[in-house]
Protein backbone atom coordinates (compact mmCIF):
# COMPACT_ATOMS: atom_id res chain seq x y z
CA UNK A 1 0.00 0.00 0.00
CA UNK A 2 1.47 3.42 -0.93
CA UNK A 3 1.88 6.25 1.57
CA UNK A 4 -1.08 8.31 0.30
CA UNK A 5 -3.43 5.33 0.56
CA UNK A 6 -2.10 4.50 4.03
CA UNK A 7 -2.69 8.11 5.05
CA UNK A 8 -6.33 7.97 3.94
CA UNK A 9 -6.93 4.80 5.93
CA UNK A 10 -5.30 5.89 9.20
CA UNK A 11 -7.04 9.27 9.11
CA UNK A 12 -10.29 7.38 9.69
CA UNK A 13 -9.04 6.08 13.06
CA UNK A 14 -9.68 7.62 16.48
CA UNK A 15 -6.35 6.14 17.64
CA UNK A 16 -3.27 8.23 16.94
CA UNK A 17 -0.96 6.52 14.44
CA UNK A 18 2.64 7.50 13.64
CA UNK A 19 4.90 5.55 11.28
CA UNK A 20 8.66 6.08 11.57
CA UNK A 21 11.36 4.93 9.21
CA UNK A 22 14.58 3.32 10.41
CA UNK A 23 16.11 6.68 11.30
CA UNK A 24 13.10 7.90 13.28
CA UNK A 25 11.75 10.23 10.60
CA UNK A 26 7.96 10.54 10.42
CA UNK A 27 6.52 8.89 7.31
CA UNK A 28 2.83 8.80 8.30
CA UNK A 29 0.94 10.88 10.85
CA UNK A 30 -2.85 10.71 11.11
CA UNK A 31 -5.26 13.38 12.33
CA UNK A 32 -5.62 11.91 15.83
CA UNK A 33 -1.82 11.91 16.22
CA UNK A 34 -1.65 15.55 15.09
CA UNK A 35 -4.00 16.35 17.97
CA UNK A 36 -2.10 14.58 20.74
CA UNK A 37 1.42 15.52 19.52
CA UNK A 38 0.30 19.12 18.87
CA UNK A 39 1.92 19.34 15.46
CA UNK A 40 0.53 19.67 11.95
CA UNK A 41 1.17 16.97 9.38
CA UNK A 42 2.84 19.44 6.99
CA UNK A 43 5.41 20.37 9.62
CA UNK A 44 5.90 16.84 10.91
CA UNK A 45 6.38 14.67 7.80
CA UNK A 46 10.05 13.93 7.19
CA UNK A 47 11.04 15.32 10.57
CA UNK A 48 12.73 13.24 13.27
CA UNK A 49 10.02 12.44 15.80
CA UNK A 50 12.48 12.94 18.66
CA UNK A 51 12.70 16.62 17.74
CA UNK A 52 9.04 17.21 18.62
CA UNK A 53 8.82 19.24 21.87
CA UNK A 54 5.59 17.46 22.83
CA UNK A 55 7.19 13.99 22.77
CA UNK A 56 7.55 12.76 26.38
CA UNK A 57 10.97 11.61 27.51
CA UNK A 58 9.75 8.05 28.20
CA UNK A 59 8.61 7.65 24.59
CA UNK A 60 11.77 9.23 23.22
CA UNK A 61 13.90 6.76 25.17
CA UNK A 62 11.73 3.83 24.06
CA UNK A 63 12.17 4.83 20.39
CA UNK A 64 15.94 5.15 20.84
CA UNK A 65 16.24 1.71 22.44
CA UNK A 66 13.72 -0.15 20.24
CA UNK A 67 15.41 -3.22 18.69
CA UNK A 68 15.27 -3.83 14.95
CA UNK A 69 13.70 -7.28 15.45
CA UNK A 70 10.54 -7.85 13.44
CA UNK A 71 7.58 -8.35 15.74
CA UNK A 72 9.01 -6.22 18.56
CA UNK A 73 6.24 -4.68 20.69
CA UNK A 74 6.18 -2.48 23.79
CA UNK A 75 3.35 -0.77 25.69
CA UNK A 76 3.93 2.47 27.62
CA UNK A 77 1.26 3.67 30.03
CA UNK A 78 -0.14 7.08 30.97
CA UNK A 79 2.14 9.35 28.99
CA UNK A 80 1.38 13.06 29.30
CA UNK A 81 1.03 14.53 25.83
CA UNK A 82 -0.65 17.72 24.70
CA UNK A 83 -4.30 17.61 25.76
CA UNK A 84 -4.23 14.60 28.07
CA UNK A 85 -2.95 11.15 29.01
CA UNK A 86 -2.18 8.44 26.47
CA UNK A 87 -1.03 4.85 26.37
CA UNK A 88 1.43 4.19 23.54
CA UNK A 89 2.14 0.90 21.77
CA UNK A 90 5.37 0.57 19.75
CA UNK A 91 5.53 -2.14 17.07
CA UNK A 92 8.26 -3.00 14.56
CA UNK A 93 6.87 -3.72 11.08
CA UNK A 94 8.02 -6.33 8.63
CA UNK A 95 9.85 -3.69 6.62
CA UNK A 96 11.70 -2.32 9.66
CA UNK A 97 9.58 0.77 10.27
CA UNK A 98 8.37 1.56 13.81
CA UNK A 99 4.64 2.08 14.36
CA UNK A 100 3.38 4.17 17.28
CA UNK A 101 -0.26 3.78 18.35
CA UNK A 102 -1.47 6.49 20.74
CA UNK A 103 -4.55 5.59 22.77
CA UNK A 104 -6.44 8.48 24.35
CA UNK A 105 -7.19 7.31 27.90
CA UNK A 106 -9.96 9.86 28.39
CA UNK A 107 -11.70 8.57 25.27
CA UNK A 108 -11.26 4.98 26.45
CA UNK A 109 -12.62 5.80 29.88
CA UNK A 110 -15.60 7.58 28.35
CA UNK A 111 -16.29 4.62 26.07
CA UNK A 112 -16.26 2.26 29.06
CA UNK A 113 -18.56 4.58 30.95
CA UNK A 114 -20.96 4.64 28.03
CA UNK A 115 -21.00 0.85 28.05
CA UNK A 116 -21.63 0.88 31.80
CA UNK A 117 -24.44 3.38 31.27
CA UNK A 118 -26.15 1.04 28.84
CA UNK A 119 -25.92 -1.82 31.36
CA UNK A 120 -27.18 0.38 34.18
CA UNK A 121 -30.14 1.78 32.26
CA UNK A 122 -31.03 -1.74 31.14
CA UNK A 123 -31.00 -2.90 34.75
CA UNK A 124 -33.15 0.07 35.71
CA UNK A 125 -35.73 -0.80 33.06
CA UNK A 126 -35.73 -4.42 34.22
CA UNK A 127 -36.16 -3.30 37.82
CA UNK A 128 -38.97 -1.01 36.71
CA UNK A 129 -40.89 -3.89 35.16
CA UNK A 130 -40.36 -6.21 38.14
CA UNK A 131 -41.03 -3.50 40.70
CA UNK A 132 -44.19 -2.47 38.89
CA UNK A 133 -45.52 -6.02 38.97
CA UNK A 134 -44.63 -6.62 42.63
CA UNK A 135 -45.84 -3.27 43.95
CA UNK A 136 -48.81 -2.33 41.80
CA UNK A 137 -50.81 -5.45 42.67
CA UNK A 138 -50.88 -4.87 46.45
CA UNK A 139 -51.16 -1.14 45.82
CA UNK A 140 -54.35 -1.77 43.88
CA UNK A 141 -55.72 -3.70 46.87
CA UNK A 142 -54.88 -0.82 49.22
CA UNK A 143 -56.61 1.66 46.94
CA UNK A 144 -59.64 -0.56 46.57
CA UNK A 145 -59.97 -0.92 50.32
CA UNK A 146 -59.64 2.84 50.77
CA UNK A 147 -62.33 3.35 48.11
CA UNK A 148 -64.72 1.04 50.01
CA UNK A 149 -64.03 2.87 53.28
CA UNK A 150 -64.59 6.25 51.66
CA UNK A 151 -67.92 5.07 50.23
CA UNK A 152 -69.07 3.67 53.60
CA UNK A 153 -67.96 6.52 55.82
CA UNK A 154 -69.96 9.68 56.23
CA UNK A 155 -68.36 12.99 55.40
CA UNK A 156 -65.79 13.81 57.99
CA UNK A 157 -62.16 13.33 58.95
CA UNK A 158 -62.10 9.55 58.39
CA UNK A 159 -63.61 9.86 54.91
CA UNK A 160 -61.04 12.55 54.12
CA UNK A 161 -58.22 10.29 55.27
CA UNK A 162 -59.53 7.41 53.15
CA UNK A 163 -59.55 9.62 50.07
CA UNK A 164 -56.05 10.81 50.93
CA UNK A 165 -54.93 7.15 50.83
CA UNK A 166 -56.56 6.83 47.40
CA UNK A 167 -54.82 9.95 46.05
CA UNK A 168 -51.42 8.89 47.38
CA UNK A 169 -51.90 5.38 45.99
CA UNK A 170 -52.66 6.88 42.58
CA UNK A 171 -49.54 9.05 42.84
CA UNK A 172 -47.34 6.06 43.67
CA UNK A 173 -48.89 4.11 40.81
CA UNK A 174 -48.09 6.96 38.41
CA UNK A 175 -44.49 7.13 39.67
CA UNK A 176 -44.07 3.38 39.16
CA UNK A 177 -45.36 3.62 35.59
CA UNK A 178 -42.84 6.36 34.83
CA UNK A 179 -40.00 4.73 36.77
CA UNK A 180 -37.25 3.73 34.38
CA UNK A 181 -39.00 5.43 31.46
CA UNK A 182 -38.62 9.22 31.81
CA UNK A 183 -40.85 11.15 29.41
CA UNK A 184 -38.95 14.25 28.36
CA UNK A 185 -40.24 17.49 26.93
CA UNK A 186 -37.09 18.76 25.21
CA UNK A 187 -37.09 22.39 24.18
CA UNK A 188 -34.48 25.05 23.55
CA UNK A 189 -33.10 25.58 27.04
CA UNK A 190 -30.75 28.04 28.71
CA UNK A 191 -28.95 26.04 31.41
CA UNK A 192 -28.11 28.96 33.68
CA UNK A 193 -31.66 29.69 34.89
CA UNK A 194 -32.00 25.92 35.46
CA UNK A 195 -28.88 25.96 37.65
CA UNK A 196 -30.10 29.04 39.52
CA UNK A 197 -33.44 27.35 40.28
CA UNK A 198 -31.67 24.26 41.65
CA UNK A 199 -29.41 26.43 43.81
CA UNK A 200 -32.39 28.45 45.09
CA UNK A 201 -34.13 25.24 46.15
CA UNK A 202 -30.95 24.04 47.84
CA UNK A 203 -30.63 27.38 49.64
CA UNK A 204 -34.12 27.00 51.08
CA UNK A 205 -33.10 23.66 52.58
CA UNK A 206 -29.56 24.38 53.80
CA UNK A 207 -29.27 28.18 53.93
CA UNK A 208 -25.90 29.45 55.13
CA UNK A 209 -24.71 25.97 56.09
CA UNK A 210 -23.35 25.54 52.58
CA UNK A 211 -21.06 27.76 50.45
CA UNK A 212 -21.57 27.82 46.68
CA UNK A 213 -18.87 28.76 44.15
CA UNK A 214 -19.94 29.34 40.53
CA UNK A 215 -17.33 28.87 37.81
CA UNK A 216 -19.35 29.45 34.65
CA UNK A 217 -18.26 29.54 31.01
CA UNK A 218 -20.11 32.42 29.25
CA UNK A 219 -19.88 30.62 25.89
CA UNK A 220 -22.27 27.83 26.95
CA UNK A 221 -24.95 27.60 24.22
CA UNK A 222 -28.63 26.92 24.59
CA UNK A 223 -29.42 23.26 24.01
CA UNK A 224 -32.38 20.99 23.39
CA UNK A 225 -33.22 19.65 26.85
CA UNK A 226 -35.98 19.04 29.36
CA UNK A 227 -35.30 21.85 31.84
CA UNK A 228 -37.26 20.21 34.65
CA UNK A 229 -35.44 16.89 34.29
CA UNK A 230 -31.99 18.52 34.13
CA UNK A 231 -32.85 20.63 37.20
CA UNK A 232 -33.76 17.43 39.03
CA UNK A 233 -30.40 15.85 38.14
CA UNK A 234 -28.48 18.89 39.40
CA UNK A 235 -30.59 19.10 42.56
CA UNK A 236 -30.01 15.39 43.23
CA UNK A 237 -26.24 15.90 43.00
CA UNK A 238 -26.30 19.01 45.20
CA UNK A 239 -28.49 17.37 47.84
CA UNK A 240 -26.35 14.23 47.88
CA UNK A 241 -23.27 16.32 48.59
CA UNK A 242 -24.99 18.25 51.40
CA UNK A 243 -26.45 15.10 52.95
CA UNK A 244 -22.96 13.57 52.93
CA UNK A 245 -21.64 16.48 54.99
CA UNK A 246 -20.10 18.80 52.40
CA UNK A 247 -19.62 22.44 53.41
CA UNK A 248 -18.58 23.85 50.03
CA UNK A 249 -19.87 23.15 46.53
CA UNK A 250 -18.40 24.21 43.18
CA UNK A 251 -20.51 24.36 40.02
CA UNK A 252 -18.40 24.54 36.89
CA UNK A 253 -19.53 24.68 33.25
CA UNK A 254 -17.37 24.25 30.17
CA UNK A 255 -17.69 23.56 26.45
CA UNK A 256 -15.60 20.60 25.28
CA UNK A 257 -14.70 19.51 21.76
CA UNK A 258 -13.40 16.23 20.42
CA UNK A 259 -14.57 14.18 23.38
CA UNK A 260 -16.01 10.66 23.05
CA UNK A 261 -18.97 10.76 20.69
CA UNK A 262 -22.10 10.65 22.79
CA UNK A 263 -24.29 11.14 19.73
CA UNK A 264 -23.63 10.16 16.16
CA UNK A 265 -22.30 13.16 14.27
CA UNK A 266 -21.63 15.32 17.35
CA UNK A 267 -18.48 15.67 19.46
CA UNK A 268 -19.38 19.02 21.02
CA UNK A 269 -20.32 18.75 24.67
CA UNK A 270 -21.41 20.85 27.58
CA UNK A 271 -19.71 19.62 30.73
CA UNK A 272 -21.24 20.54 34.06
CA UNK A 273 -19.25 19.62 37.17
CA UNK A 274 -20.71 19.47 40.68
CA UNK A 275 -17.77 19.15 43.08
CA UNK A 276 -17.81 19.10 46.88
CA UNK A 277 -15.46 18.95 49.85
CA UNK A 278 -17.33 16.18 51.67
CA UNK A 279 -15.97 12.88 52.95
CA UNK A 280 -16.18 11.31 49.49
CA UNK A 281 -17.72 8.08 48.24
CA UNK A 282 -16.49 4.85 49.88
CA UNK A 283 -14.22 2.99 47.45
CA UNK A 284 -16.40 -0.13 47.64
CA UNK A 285 -19.37 1.81 46.20
CA UNK A 286 -17.62 3.76 43.43
CA UNK A 287 -18.08 1.21 40.66
CA UNK A 288 -21.72 0.64 41.68
CA UNK A 289 -22.86 4.22 42.19
CA UNK A 290 -25.25 4.44 39.25
CA UNK A 291 -26.88 1.07 39.79
CA UNK A 292 -30.42 1.15 41.21
CA UNK A 293 -30.88 0.58 44.95
CA UNK A 294 -27.19 1.27 45.70
CA UNK A 295 -26.73 3.86 48.45
CA UNK A 296 -24.19 4.79 51.10
CA UNK A 297 -26.78 6.41 53.40
CA UNK A 298 -28.95 4.57 55.87
CA UNK A 299 -31.98 6.63 54.84
CA UNK A 300 -31.18 6.65 51.11
CA UNK A 301 -33.33 4.99 48.45
CA UNK A 302 -30.54 4.25 45.96
CA UNK A 303 -32.67 5.60 43.09
CA UNK A 304 -31.50 9.21 42.72
CA UNK A 305 -28.25 8.60 40.85
CA UNK A 306 -29.62 5.77 38.70
CA UNK A 307 -32.57 7.93 37.61
CA UNK A 308 -30.22 10.87 37.03
CA UNK A 309 -28.05 8.65 34.81
CA UNK A 310 -31.13 7.64 32.85
CA UNK A 311 -32.16 11.27 32.37
CA UNK A 312 -28.65 12.02 31.09
CA UNK A 313 -28.85 9.03 28.72
CA UNK A 314 -32.26 10.17 27.44
CA UNK A 315 -30.56 13.44 26.40
CA UNK A 316 -27.79 11.50 24.65
CA UNK A 317 -25.44 12.34 27.50
CA UNK A 318 -23.62 10.77 30.41
CA UNK A 319 -23.20 11.24 34.17
CA UNK A 320 -19.79 10.32 35.62
CA UNK A 321 -18.03 10.32 38.99
CA UNK A 322 -14.45 11.07 39.96
CA UNK A 323 -13.04 10.97 43.51
CA UNK A 324 -11.12 14.06 44.62
CA UNK A 325 -8.35 14.32 47.18
CA UNK A 326 -11.01 15.86 49.40
CA UNK A 327 -14.56 15.18 48.28
CA UNK A 328 -16.19 14.10 45.03
CA UNK A 329 -16.92 15.46 41.57
CA UNK A 330 -19.90 14.43 39.45
CA UNK A 331 -19.87 15.51 35.81
CA UNK A 332 -22.89 15.78 33.52
CA UNK A 333 -22.06 15.65 29.79
CA UNK A 334 -24.72 16.90 27.34
CA UNK A 335 -24.13 16.96 23.56
CA UNK A 336 -25.19 19.96 21.49
CA UNK A 337 -24.85 21.35 18.01
CA UNK A 338 -28.08 20.33 16.27
CA UNK A 339 -29.04 23.66 14.88
CA UNK A 340 -29.50 25.48 18.21
CA UNK A 341 -28.15 29.01 18.48
CA UNK A 342 -24.66 28.65 19.91
CA UNK A 343 -23.92 32.30 20.46
CA UNK A 344 -22.12 33.32 23.62
CA UNK A 345 -23.97 35.34 26.24
CA UNK A 346 -23.04 37.60 29.11
CA UNK A 347 -23.47 35.91 32.49
CA UNK A 348 -24.57 38.03 35.40
CA UNK A 349 -21.95 38.07 38.13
Amino acid sequence: MDISRTQQVVDMLDTGVVRLDGSGAIRVLNSAAEHCLMVSRDRALGRDVRDLPSLPIELREAIDSAPRDRGYSLRLHELRMGPGLYDCTLKRTRGGDLMLELHDLEWEQMRLRLQQREVQTGMLELLSRNLGHEVRNPLGGIRGAAQMLADELESGELETLARLIMRESDRIDELIQKFGQPELDQQETDLYPVLDEALDLLGMEYGSAITIERDYDPSIPRIQADASAIRQVILNLLRNACQAGAGQLVLKTRVEYGNALLQSGSSKLIRLDVCDDGPGVPEALRSLLFLPLVTGRRDGTGLGLSLSQQIAAAHGGLLTFEPLEQGSCFSLFLPFGNGVDNGAREIAA
